[in-house]
């Protein structure tokens, strides 16, 4: 009898930890956005699994499957959404160079909210989608480390940089100059040279091979790597439109570093519910 009053107790353990589940992606009211993959306020919202599949269509393809899915759960404060992303890979690829691809992941919601969807694959002609991306190279540099030659390669060897002369005073305009000198994307604007306060950035895209800059919607991220894989916090504005008990879609893709997975070489999703739960 005690043995069996162990088991009961141990099966009720066990179902009390695992998940709540939906058929689509739920989000909950938060009092506010949890920016860790691990706060407990994540607990309160029912995971999706999103099914993943090669990007197959455009060029350069991706063939060989590498994550089979991606599992998410979302909460908003009513003017903010975030989403945490979690999949499997156990190589942390996060740090760039010559041939080395790094993990990232994206989501991808439609610009407006109407009954006929863009094309999943990056939107189409006259329906943009807005994206938002996160890398883990930028997740590391937001974590402290830097993204000099010396940080990247520690045993490499440099005699001299201009930019770095004692004859120049420390923050002086002659000093950051000279770095500019050095730093020819930066100097022309690059948005993605030099370091970052944010391992994310806003996009949009009109179809394939469109993606550019896009308008500016508070994004945010947080990107943790255990001994399983990734899980990531996604956070922007809330998209226009969208008020409690209404949906919208949204689209998932991953990059596996490891499988030399970059560009349009990628696992992706195709649309998938959004659901705003009402109080």
């Amino acid at each position: 009898m005690r043995y069996t009053i162990c088991l009961l107790l141990l099966f009720t353990a066990a179902c009390s930890r695992a998940p709540k589940t939906a058929n689509e992606v739920v989000a909950v009211r938060s009092a506010a956005i949890p920016p860790e993959p691990g706060d407990s306020a994540w607990d309160d919202a029912p995971e999706y699994a999103a099914k993943l599949i090669p990007q197959d269509l455009v060029e350069p393809r991706l063939m060989t499957p590498s994550t089979p899915e991606v599992r998410v759960r979302s909460v908003t404060n009513g003017s903010e959404i975030a989403f945490r992303i979690e999949w499997d890979d156990a190589t942390q690829s996060d740090t760039p160079g010559p041939a080395r691809m790094t993990d990232a992941c994206a989501i991808q919601v439609p610009e407006k909210l109407e009954k006929d969807l863009p094309e999943p694959q990056m939107g189409q002609e006259g329906k943009r989608v807005q994206v938002t991306y996160w890398r883990a190279d930028w997740q590391a540099t937001v974590n402290g480390r830097g993204d000099t030659i010396r940080d990247i390669y520690p045993n490499a060897t440099v005699d001299h940089y201009p930019f770095e002369s004692k004859a120049l005073e420390k923050g002086s305009e002659a000093e950051k100059e000279m770095a500019r000198r050095y730093a020819p994307a930066r100097a022309l604007g690059n948005i993605r040279s030099g370091p970052r306060s944010q391992p994310v950035e806003d996009l949009v895209a009109n179809g394939p091979g469109t993606l550019s800059p896009g308008p500016s919607l508070g994004a945010k991220g947080k990107g943790v790597h255990e001994k399983q894989g990734w899980a990531v916090v996604i956070s922007r504005k809330l998209p226009e439109g969208l008020s409690p008990n209404q949906r919208t879609h949204m689209a998932f893709a991953v990059w596996q570093g490891a499988q030399q997975e970059s560009g349009a070489r990628k696992m992706r999703s195709g649309w998938v519910p959004l659901l705003w739960k009402g109080e």
